[in-house]
């Protein structure tokens, strides 16, 4: 293998948990990838009076990201599934460095600045694109169905963490030495952890020199029994006929649609909206991620508990609906709290409530497409991602026009919505190989 050897004191560490190693490293690349992601918003005001733009402006550069980054995630599935996760998320890494740093050299006062903005972040969204499809692939590859609830948890506190780190972190650069080098800063913090996924990540335990047979065993014998026998790339027709992947995108279409609100309108509405000053408002931005951390873990945690325990109907879509459906009663307390503190901390607690969901969504899509595992995970991010772009520019359209109250509570009906899909979702069955659609009907039954 031409690679560089491990050290000597990392191959004694790994010891059977190899694939929890790679599983923390993808949580760290998954909280870089969304500091490169929400910078934007928490320089939101600073590129606004730099570039003289107004709100619906600033909308279009969160939803040009967005747009980027929904329309390649199927392209960034089937690239993982072809090329693998280690070179994907590799390559992936170097992109969005680039085009991070980049957005702050975009130069201002020119006829075409905010449409180079524009392209800019629309560029970054499609590097971004890779990298959930990618880890879900190594998650289908290296973690037993029965701890998969917990390994998307993980990657999914990630988001949390780095979402949550960013609020002080772009505020204090900001504030010494300007937005711009916020950017660039995330980009170098990006780079250097792509090194290290490179030289750590194999895309499957038979090829990594660190596993042991006893952990190579484990993995495969905890490989769904469904699926173990899909070893081609399930058909687009299949795929597209499969009810199951029907449900989990429309479900996470508006799951996105509410946890976007949290990464690209949050900050500006805890300062402009509420009153809080720029320190508070970064304190008080960061609870909802933490609140995600938080969720993601014991959401993960508690659904394979209650899937080895009773079953995955029950631990993935009963937990999913929960959080849900929690989140919605959050969301809708929240607007009727009169402190900015307060409300800020039942917000953060719907945050939380809706990240319980997180890794259900991921897990099933790994057990029910085998192979297929970043092709089908993103095309329900697809959907997830259009969600987020059509929140990036509504809420602020709706909150012009009828208030912030509306916005939020439009978010808690999208979050009920986002439930009743699951009803419709059976995680005990795989994508079916061995009927043609035409004898399936429209959906698979």
């Amino acid at each position: 293998m031409n690679t560089p050897p491990f050290p000597h004191w990392l191959t004694k560490s790994v010891n059977g948990r190899l694939r929890w190693m790679l599983i923390g490293w993808t949580f760290m690349v998954s909280a870089v990838a969304y500091l490169d992601r929400v910078n934007v918003s928490i320089a939101g005001q600073a590129i606004q009076k730099h570039h003289g733009l107004n709100d619906m402006q600033l909308g279009w550069v969160f939803s040009a990201f967005l747009i980027g980054y929904a329309l390649f995630q199927v392209p960034g599935g089937w690239l993982a599934d072809r090329f693998g996760p280690r070179l994907v998320i590799s390559a992936g890494v170097v992109w969005w460095g680039l085009f991070t740093s980049l957005t702050a050299l975009v130069p201002t006062g020119l006829t075409a600045s905010l449409a180079l903005l524009i392209s800019t972040r629309f560029i970054l969204g499609i590097g971004e694109a890779v990298l959930f499809p990618s880890s879900n692939k190594l998650v289908s590859a290296w973690i037993p169905s029965s701890e998969r609830g917990l390994a998307n948890g993980l990657i999914f506190a990630g988001v949390g963490a780095g979402a949550g780190v960013t609020p002080p972190l772009i505020i204090y650069i900001l504030s010494r030495w300007g937005w711009q080098w916020s950017f660039f800063v995330s980009a170098g913090i990006g780079l250097a952890v792509g090194v290290v996924w490179l030289f750590l990540v194999r895309d499957t335990p038979r090829t990594h020199p660190l596993a042991s047979a006893t952990e190579v065993e484990k993995i495969e014998a905890g490989m769904p029994l469904a699926t173990q026998g899909h070893e081609r790339p399930l058909p687009w027709s299949a795929i597209l006929s499969s009810r199951n992947v029907w449900a989990v995108t429309v479900s996470y279409f508006s799951y996105c649609y509410v946890t976007y609100i949290f990464f690209t309108w949050f900050f500006i509405y805890l300062s402009r909206v509420r009153g809080l000053d720029l320190k508070s408002s970064a304190l008080y931005s960061m609870l909802p991620f933490i609140a995600m951390v938080c969720g993601a873990l014991l959401g993960g945690w508690v659904a394979d508990r209650i899937t080895r325990d009773y079953s995955k109907r029950l631990g993935r879509c009963g937990v999913a609906i929960f959080g849900l459906v929690l989140a919605a009663m959050f969301l809708s307390v929240a607007t009727q709290v009169e402190s900015a503190r307060v409300a800020s901390i039942v917000l953060a607690g719907g945050a939380g409530a809706i990240y319980l969901a997180q890794s259900a969504f991921w897990s099933v899509t790994a057990d029910i497409a085998g192979k297929s595992a970043g092709t089908v995970s993103g095309l329900m991010n697809m959907g997830g991602q259009v969600g987020g772009a059509v929140t990036a520019s509504l809420t602020p359209w709706i909150a012009e026009r009828f208030g912030w109250t509306a916005s939020f509570l439009v978010a808690a009906g999208f979050c009920l919505a986002a439930s009743l899909a699951w009803l419709l979702v059976n995680p005990e069955k795989p994508i079916s190989l061995h009927r043609p659609a035409h004898e399936r009907g429209w959906i698979e039954r």
